[in-house]
């Protein structure tokens, strides 16, 4: 299929797309790597009056520190990030360009951003698990001035966000550096989009662990941290049983709906399973 008639805007100013979305109404959209927009106008589940081509716009494409946070500009590209050897993104950050392995095919990491994925609010997608895993704040920019908004208040729904209608996305600042961590997922191929996934993290100290963070995807209409499981390991000696109590008991809390990809029983399966996979992977490379 072909996308409905849409007007093309192209900005090469932060400050003009603002002025753009603020002139042409809720019914703009934001164009980015165009990943995961694009289909969506091919097959006209978008019908936006009009795009605003932001590509051009200078000052957008960074990885820096700024103390302990990680600071990502919003046309940073997926590839970027996966091949990013900078100490910057190593010391603490490095479950980020391991993550982005999972992101796609080749042609989608080259050309698909960070931004857009934030922006997009894909509840299976690898950055939305990440920001709150890395207790994100979401930068933006519109018509009132920048503004931050913590990642547990920016995904709002199934491809939804808090982003008013002239604001765009800036910048991801992932806050908390955290030394081991790791990613599982599982699709029908390899590229598709995940039925489940789960981002864990955590830190191993005088032989416990501590600062634990554990992030489900693909079971429900935003990425779903679970502090009940979080429990289970924070404080607790690592080891085989407390990794499968800590997954039945994400399992158990989420509420998945059923589809043609899964019931719920299979994803609450596949959840405990990945859960389980990511925490034994994380704990091995504090180990390692």
């Amino acid at each position: 299929m072909k996308p409905a008639p849409f007007e093309y805007h192209r900005a090469y100013l932060s400050e003009e797309v603002v002025a753009l979305l603020t002139e042409l109404g809720d019914e703009a959209k934001v164009l980015a790597g165009g990943q995961s927009l694009a289909p969506m106008l091919n097959f006209r589940l978008a019908r936006p009056s009009a795009l605003v081509d932001i590509n051009r716009v200078k000052g957008l494409d960074y990885i820096r520190r700024d103390g302990d946070a990680l600071c990502v500009g919003a046309l940073t590209r997926h590839r970027t990030l996966e091949t990013s050897r900078a100490p910057e993104v190593r010391d603490g950050f490095d479950l980020l360009p391991r993550a982005a392995r999972w992101i796609g095919h080749y042609p989608i990491r080259s050309r698909g951003t960070v931004g857009g994925s934030i922006a997009h609010s894909d509840p299976t997608a690898e950055w939305c698990l990440l920001a709150r895993l890395f207790d994100a704040d979401i930068v933006v920019l519109g018509q009132r001035g920048t503004r931050r908004v913590a990642s547990a208040d920016w995904f709002t729904g199934f491809l939804t966000t808090a982003a008013e209608p002239n604001e765009f996305v800036v910048e991801t600042r992932f806050n908390r550096p955290r030394p081991y961590g790791a990613l599982t997922e599982y699709a029908r191929r390899r590229g598709d989009f995940a039925i489940a996934a789960a981002a864990v993290a955590f830190d191993v100290v005088d032989g416990r662990c501590s600062d634990v963070g554990i992030v489900l995807g693909g079971v429900a209409t935003e990425p779903l941290r679970v502090a009940e499981a979080e429990a289970i390991v924070d404080g607790a000696e690592p080891s085989e049983s407390v990794w499968a109590e800590a997954a039945r008991c994400a399992a158990a809390a989420i509420r998945p709906t059923s589809d043609v990809h899964g019931d719920e029983h299979y994803r609450r399966h596949l959840v405990e399973t990945l859960t389980t996979r990511a925490l034994a992977e994380a704990y091995a490379r504090s180990a390692s």
